[in-house]
Formats: structure tokens, sequence, C-alpha cells
């Protein structure tokens, strides 16, 4: 049965990494999971929560980085270290197989998805803060994150069920956060 699932998502990846090749792609996607590209972004939600907000914009900015170092630490702390999951541009039997369209592969393991935790953990906490006061961050949010899993496959540093399932894990930590954030810190016009 693991054989099994390890094969479709090899195919998976092999239809992503190489069938969906192209010039445009080979452009965008490095760009989609490199974290400086999105840090205007980052810096624009700190100050809009903080200018829309004030006090409680600085706890939000709390909430939202509790959200991102829990699934980070899960991910590449717990996860990753039981699991033991080589990249596919690290293990050597796919070597000359894999697209590697970044510096470099990274040294760390592959089973979960970081990258995929800490962006869904990003998306969901922003959706379930959010959502209420405007329904456009339901899908903003979710492209956004699905991009970057699809990015990290794409380049060839992980396989789609990493992504998946770090982003189911970010998606949970994500949504709990901001379901406590509720409780915790209610705010006006939002929850």
């Amino acid at each position: 049965m693991l054989e099994q699932l390890n094969s479709i998502d090899q195919k998976i990846f092999f239809f992503i990494n190489n069938d969906l090749s192209n010039p445009f792609f080979d452009w965008l996607m490095p760009l989609m999971r490199n974290q400086y590209f999105w840090a205007p972004l980052y810096a624009f939600l700190i100050v809009f929560f903080i200018k829309e907000y004030k006090l409680k914009g600085l706890y939000l900015i709390l909430f939202l980085l509790v959200a991102f170092g829990i699934a980070d630490f899960t991910s590449a702390s717990i996860i990753k270290q039981h699991f033991q999951r080589l990249r596919p541009c690290n293990d050597p039997a796919l070597l000359g197989l894999v697209k590697l369209r970044i510096a470099r592969c990274g040294s760390g393991f592959s089973f979960v998805s970081s990258h995929a935790a800490n962006h869904f953990a990003i998306a969901l906490f922003l959706i379930g803060t959010f959502y209420q006061r405007w329904k456009w961050v339901l899908p903003a949010a979710l492209a956004w994150a699905v991009i970057i899993c699809f990015a990290q496959v794409y380049v060839g540093v992980h396989y789609p069920f990493d992504v998946t399932c770090g982003g189911l894990l970010g998606a949970f930590i994500g949504w709990g956060v901001s379901q406590i954030r509720k409780n915790i810190l209610p705010l006006d016009g939002v929850n």
C-alpha cells in the first residue's frame, strides 16, 4: 500500500516537475516560493494590523506569529525528523530525473513541507480572522498558499504528498489559532 502511494506521488511529482515545464513557470515558480518575494505582503499585513487595530493589531501579529511558529516547529522539528523522507532533488534513485530550478536543493527532509505548513497556517489564520468582514480573503489566501505549495513541487524540492500534508497541518493550526484568538481578542467588525 505504501509503495503504491509513493508511486502515485512520484508520478504526480514528475508530471508537475517535468511535464508542466515551461519558460514562464521556470521564471515564476522560484519567485513564488521565495520568502523575500513575499516580504512586501508581510510588511503590509503588519502595517495594516497596527493601523487598523492599534494595540489589538500588535496582538494580531503575535497570534499570527504563534500560528506560524507552531506550524514551523511541528513540521520541521517533529514530523520531518520522524519520517526523514529524502527530498526528490536529494534522492539518489532520482538522480538526473528531477529538474531542480533553484540554486540548491536543501539539506533538510521532505515530509512534510514546512513552506506548505507555514503558509497554510498564515492563510487559515487570516481567513478565520477576516472572512466575516471580507469574503474575498478566502479565495485570495487559499490561492496564495496553493501557489506556494505548487511551486515547491515544480522547483523539485517536495513531492505533492509533502505539500498536501504540510498544507493540511498548517490549515489545522492556523484555523485553531484564529479560533483561540476570537475567544481571547475580539475585534470590532471582525470575528
